[in-house]
């Protein structure tokens, strides 16, 4: 009799340990397929789109970007609350036809940078012939205008005729004052960078604009404070091909001077992971985090060049060095 009972309590104790293992298999696999379906995925939306910059309204956001190949006659919005599914706009301005002027060139809209400024406002900060103009919206769909009265472009293309005037970023510090960036060169090199405080309008300058090159610098610039410490990103390269790439620069006020981070650049093409070119970005903070949107260069075997959106998180070390991008995607911060 006592072995019988041996016996059974055995067996008991063998099904009960069983059942424990299938039950933490299956909370396993539980836990894996949420975390699979709580994954933003790289590229983030099928279209070719560049030069991302991106605002929250309420519980949305708004991805204004150039449309590959090489600019449209208008600019698009990847309007998303999970940057799963998206909604596409297209803005009544700018356009190629309404932001032409006596110095513009043929590029079309490219890079926009947007921005809500203190007085509720939204600006944006958008390069079309080569030339940067500036308008202005109460919401992020619009409607558009220029925010200039005369409708001239903010920035001619005749300013520093041996730069590139495009690629605009607006900063609003701390304390509320804001700081426009921008600055090209021509033909993949000689790249220079501007900076200039702007009035309480968003389109009035304050002060002399300021030559803030960092090393390495080509194009794309855009700024961000923590600890303050002011971090300057840029991107460095060809946007055609696999020498784009990101780096950045610390100082310790808004126009510098700009020490490079010893580890930039901090996003580099990587065969292994198919990332090819990647460049021309923007941040913003959610939950404390700190995310990047960028593009890759989609190969393409033609005369023009498509892009891609992606997003990573965006983190510091304790020395306060960017480390390198990921390239694995981001876990959802949607509630």
């Amino acid at each position: 009799m006592k072995v019988k009972i041996t016996s059974l309590l055995i067996v008991f104790l063998c099904l009960l340990a069983c059942k424990k293992n299938k039950e933490k298999s299956d909370s396993k696999t539980e836990s894996y397929e949420n975390k699979e379906t709580s994954i933003i995925k790289n590229p983030i939306h099928d279209g070719y789109y560049a030069d991302p910059s991106i605002i929250k309204e309420d519980d949305t956001y708004y991805i204004y970007a150039t449309i590959d190949p090489w600019g449209g006659n208008k600019l698009a919005v990847l309007e998303t609350r999970d940057f799963k599914n998206f909604k596409t706009h297209k803005l009544n301005w700018p356009t190629k036809e309404a932001c032409t002027s006596p110095t513009s060139k043929e590029a079309m809209v490219w890079a926009p940078g947007v921005t809500r400024a203190k007085n509720g406002k939204y600006y944006m900060y958008i390069s079309v012939g080569s030339e940067i103009w500036v308008g202005v919206s109460e919401k992020p769909l619009g409607p558009w205008k220029n925010a200039k009265k005369d409708g001239s472009p903010l920035i001619k293309s005749t300013l520093y005729p041996d730069y590139h005037m495009i690629d605009a970023h607006c900063f609003i510090d701390s304390d509320g004052q804001a700081y426009l960036y921008w600055g090209s060169g021509w033909n993949w090199e000689n790249g220079r960078c501007y900076g200039v405080k702007l009035k309480d309008d968003m389109v009035s300058f304050e002060g002399e604009i300021k030559n803030i090159t960092p090393p390495n610098y080509f194009e794309a610039p855009y700024m961000i404070k923590k600890e303050n410490k002011y971090y300057l990103m840029y991107s460095d390269g060809k946007a055609i091909d696999s020498t784009y790439k990101i780096r950045y620069a610390v100082g310790d006020n808004p126009f510098g001077p700009f020490e490079e981070g010893s580890n930039s650049p901090i996003a580099t093409s990587n065969a292994e992971k198919g990332i090819y070119g990647p460049g021309h970005h923007s941040a913003f903070k959610e939950n404390q985090q700190y995310y990047i949107l960028y593009h890759q260069i989609f190969p393409q075997e033609k005369d023009y060049v498509l892009r891609q959106l992606r997003i990573d998180s965006l983190n510091f070390t304790k020395e306060g060095q960017i480390k390198d991008i990921n390239f694995r995607g981001i876990k959802t911060f949607i509630e």
